[in-house]
């Protein structure tokens, strides 16, 4: 869900100038799991620009305050949120931790890095949600711990209709500072693509697994 419009439009042309969104629907990406995309989101990459960080931190601790208040504990999905969601933290000066994958094989064997105390309210960052498969592993983890998950904030969303079911059978709350729809209207507004390839782009989103171009 976009709490603020105008957030998601500034946040969509900021990732494009920057290209950690980069659009080509002429000659399209290949993801890891082998889709053809047109698309492809690299969020990691707004840590080297610090305007751009210092937006998206603030919006983030911005959306934060006015959706929970002050959680006890921030936490990042790692390892792509880690980053981002430090500076959020550290902005509202509470305490960090990140969840692995999955624990490691070695050492003290954690899923979650930092201090959880049990009972604890938790917001959870997240840079990127496609299917959200990843980003709800990472719920898992947290109220196994027996955290208190009050939602989580992402940067960005393709906005398929199978992370949208993921959330809602998981009962977790999902906003983004912008999506698919707000990047597809800032990047015709901003002359990035062309309507043809606006529509390319929208049709590549109903099917993303077996979309061809």
């Amino acid at each position: 869900m976009i709490l603020n419009k105008e957030t998601a439009r500034t946040t969509a042309e900021l990732l494009l100038q920057i290209k950690a969104i980069k659009l080509d629907a002429q000659e399209p990406f290949t993801w890891a799991s082998g889709w053809k995309s047109p698309i492809y989101c690299d969020n990691r990459i707004v840590l080297s620009y610090p305007p751009i960080r210092n937006h998206i931190r603030e919006q983030f601790a911005r959306q934060v305050e006015e959706l929970y208040g002050k959680p006890d504990v921030i936490a990042a999905v790692a390892t792509g949120a880690i980053g981002i969601g430090m500076l959020v933290a550290e902005i509202l000066s509470l305490p960090f931790i990140y969840v692995r994958p999955e624990a490691k094989s070695h050492g003290r064997k954690n899923q979650i890095e930092g201090n959880l105390t049990e009972g604890q309210s938790v917001v959870v960052i997240e840079d990127l949600i496609s299917t959200g498969n990843s980003s709800l592993n990472a719920v898992k983890a947290l109220k196994e711990a027996n955290a208190n998950v009050k939602g989580m904030l992402a940067i960005f969303t393709y906005g398929f209709k199978t992370a949208d079911e993921n959330f809602e059978k998981a009962g977790i709350e999902l906003h983004t500072l912008s999506d698919y729809d707000f990047l597809l209207e800032t990047a015709q507004r901003t002359n990035y693509i062309n309507a043809a390839e606006a529509d390319l782009l929208r049709e590549w989103r109903q099917d993303p697994a077996n979309w061809k171009k």
